[in-house]
């Protein structure tokens, strides 16, 4: 009875860290959005701080909290490598297309474009492994295709509701969360998960520091521009990658990242509802097709 009641426990925990992972992760976009807009901050500079700062946390919690070895994954040249790598053409480019596509768009927008990642990941793999794409996959394929569709074009096939732009980086948003989502498992099988994370942030925080130097301030600075500033790096980084982490240990990281589709529906609904975007029933409709699919192949 005491075994039951504890693994109870755990799962409850595991499905609560995932989903306020998920919902923050969806705040945090949404708050950006509100800076660029609102108070004309510079994209690349907030990428930049953000990553430094967010990468410093986590390889502090991990070597503090952890007790992880994180100086042990530079000893390796292959784990050098693949590092570099994927702190340039997985954690950098996922954090700099998506924070376009915002800028450019919205956030509701932005982030349901990205979770179309699944399915270059799908296609991706149908690809490596030389088989055509279930059944299941299709159905995926072509319903991710018609939210994307939908989501775009508000239904006239004539017009785009976004611009060029934003579409573009949208996209790029998505495949540049399927580039970071199989990139690391090799790193991830040997490393914690806090100290892959976290070096690959702060090496990509440092090389995008060329484009945008984190001293380099402009936009208009008052009370809520320091407050989400903070609230970006604090509670859209560094917590939700915790709790995310956390949640994969309870429940494993099928549950979890299927969990984590709550992500664009909290931005969505905080964009809606909060910055007053207007969203269309396509929109909806769109939304809902593209997060579908998220669930579709997780039964594959």
């Amino acid at each position: 009875m005491y075994l039951y009641a504890y693994k109870k426990s755990t799962i409850y925990k595991g499905f609560s860290l995932a989903i306020a992972a998920a919902i923050l992760w969806g705040v945090s976009g949404t708050l950006a959005q509100f800076l660029f807009q609102k108070r004309e901050i510079n994209v690349e500079w907030l990428i930049t701080v953000r990553m430094l700062l967010s990468g410093i946390c986590l390889l502090s919690f991990a070597k503090t909290s952890e007790r992880a070895p994180i100086f042990k994954i530079w000893k390796t040249k292959n784990d050098r490598l693949q590092l570099l790598a994927f702190s340039i053409f997985g954690m950098l480019a996922v954090q700099y297309t998506y924070f376009a596509a915002i800028k450019h768009s919205n956030a509701a927008t932005a982030t349901v474009l990205q979770y179309a990642g699944p399915i270059i990941i799908a296609i991706y793999l149908a690809f490596k492994h030389k088989r055509l794409p279930s059944l299941l996959e299709l159905f995926a394929i072509i319903l991710a295709i018609i939210g994307t569709f939908l989501l775009v074009t508000n239904g006239n096939i004539n017009t785009l509701a976004i611009s060029n732009t934003a579409l573009f980086f949208g996209l790029a948003s998505a495949v540049a969360l399927a580039i970071y989502t199989l990139m690391p498992i090799t790193l991830l099988s040997k490393h914690k998960s806090s100290v892959v994370i976290g070096w690959s942030l702060l090496c990509g925080g440092i090389a995008f520091s060329f484009m945008k130097a984190p001293w380099d301030i402009q936009g208009v600075w008052d009370t809520k521009t320091y407050l989400f500033t903070a609230l970006i790096i604090l509670f859209g980084t560094v917590f939700p990658f915790y709790f995310y982490l956390t949640s994969v240990k309870l429940i494993g990281g099928q549950k979890a990242s299927l969990l984590a589709s709550a992500e664009p529906l909290s931005a969505t609904f905080l964009a809606v509802s909060w910055l007053h975007v207007p969203f269309s029933l396509w929109d909806w409709i769109g939304t809902f097709c593209i997060i579908a699919t998220v669930f579709i192949l997780s039964k594959k």
